[in-house]
């Protein structure tokens, strides 16, 4: 495809408010409008496309949203040749220009060859450079080496809604057929080497609740007569982790995978300046000193972070108040071969003890909002070995092999259900800015990454499967 009708198209698609994350019927409208472009844009490839409706929303304010459908989409059923099939999603998270972009963030702008808008590195501009790829062998009349199939969504930062049920209802017959996966929704670890990545961590999500009664009280009135529920949650809080970022709860690391020699040996490997990687996180200092003790902390050992209070005074000014109730909120990011149920366990045994301690005679509840399992995949699997010579091929170098430290649940759920090899090959810079104010994907990597597919599918072809 012609680099300038690739810009031409991502600029049409970036301009699509297509928000999932507020349940606003305009934007579901939006969403909608999104995946049928993205659906025609296929047919146009020769693809046969199948917008799936998924029903609707059930929110719990009593409204009622669509889900907007969700595409399979196929092209070539070629029984000699393998089928990959890409996941991708076109909906974005929410952007308004005056909470700090330098431009409309629904139009992409070209400055410095960065390409700047909503969504055009997550995910927009990957599900496009897939699409580029397989518009180059078709302007070229060629044979596509290798079965393709999509799976697109719109529902991705709101949860994947509907998505893994279509998944299960779809396996055997969408993915019956097909031997590998490929998702492009993350970023590499640095702006200029490309990467291919092989883990995520998992996420647990806790609230732990300390009640007094509904209603807060006059600290003047009472303040020294009543055991505060600010003060009991602020001790609880207080005790899931320590100031070097080690978590204090008994048993956590005893599932952690241990550390194997070749494994030490790929963090050595991967090119990352620290001091440059600290620099561009604006933060003055990290808990570890080494390039190889910051990645493991960030992929292969576990992490916990406190959130945020609910029920707490948090406006300007000096409101003497003790709240009756509060809720804390914090996450653990799992690891290889930790388990949600008995993380759960270990967490409330903790704060039981902990709470037990202090003889409150307040009400102490604990539970589990979220409970995501990391996910692994082998990086001797065919598809791997393949992407690394096509990006071997385009970008003349060896990739750096990274985990991600967050949380991606489309690949367990592909990896659970259709027990298919599964890869992550992303195409965005460390500094894209996914998520955040004056999100861009550099034109390079937009049309390198296009490329890299193209080589991908080559050098796929070439492999036999097992």
């Amino acid at each position: 495809m012609d680099p300038k009708l690739g810009r031409m198209i991502l600029k049409e698609w970036v301009a699509v408010e297509s928000d999932s994350v507020q349940p606003v019927p305009h934007l579901r409208q939006e969403l909608v409008r999104m995946m049928a472009l993205a659906a025609d844009k296929l047919r146009c490839l020769g693809a046969s496309v199948d917008s799936v409706d998924t029903g609707f929303q059930q929110l719990p304010d009593g409204q009622t949203l669509p889900i907007p459908p969700i595409i399979l989409a196929e092209l070539g059923n070629d029984p000699k040749k393998p089928t990959v099939c890409f996941y991708g999603h076109l909906d974005v998270q929410p952007a308004r220009q005056e909470d700090g972009w330098l431009t409309d963030p629904y139009t992409l702008t070209e400055v410095d060859g960065k390409l700047y808008g909503r969504g055009a590195t997550d995910n927009k501009g990957p599900v496009l450079a897939w699409i580029n790829a397989v518009s180059a062998f078709r302007a070229l009349e060629e044979d596509l080496p290798v079965n393709i199939k999509f799976i697109i969504e719109g529902m991705e930062e709101a949860g994947s809604v509907a998505l893994e049920e279509l998944v299960r209802k779809e396996k055997d017959r969408f993915f019956s057929s097909v031997d590998y996966i490929v998702i492009s929704d993350n970023l590499w670890i640095n702006q200029g080497k490309p990467a291919l990545t092989y883990g995520t961590r998992g996420n647990s999500y806790f609230r732990v609740e300390v009640k007094c009664r509904d209603q807060d009280f006059h600290s003047g009135t009472f303040g020294g007569i009543l055991h505060e529920p600010m003060a009991d949650l602020v001790a609880l809080l207080g005790s899931l982790v320590d100031s070097s970022g080690h978590i204090l709860i008994p048993g956590i690391y005893d599932q952690v995978a241990p550390l194997t020699e070749e494994e030490r040996k790929m963090y050595k490997a991967i090119d990352l300046d620290l001091e440059e990687y600290r620099h561009s996180s604006h933060v003055k200092k990290f808990l570890f000193d080494t390039k190889e003790e910051i990645l493991m902390h960030l992929w292969r050992y576990p992490s916990l972070s406190i959130h945020g209070i609910e029920g707490a005074f948090d406006e300007p000014g000096a409101k003497t108040v003790i709240p009756g109730r509060v809720i804390g909120k914090f996450s653990i990011r799992l690891v290889p071969h930790m388990n949600t149920s008995v993380v759960e366990k270990q967490v409330k045994q903790h704060l039981e003890h902990i709470f037990s301690k202090r003889n409150s005679s307040n009400q102490m509840t604990v539970s589990m909002t979220l409970g995501l399992q990391p996910w692994m995949a082998n990086i001797k699997d065919n598809q791997y070995l393949a992407a690394k010579r096509a990006i071997k091929t385009v970008f003349g170098t060896e990739p750096d092999m990274t985990r991600d430290g967050s949380t991606i649940p489309i690949a367990r759920i592909f990896q659970d259900i259709i027990q298919k090899s599964v890869m992550m090959l992303p195409l965005g810079a460390v500094d894209d800015g996914e998520h955040s104010q004056n999100e861009k994907i550099n034109r390079w990597n937009y049309i390198e990454g296009s490329k890299l597919f193209a080589a991908f599918f080559l050098e796929m072809a070439k492999l036999r499967l097992q």
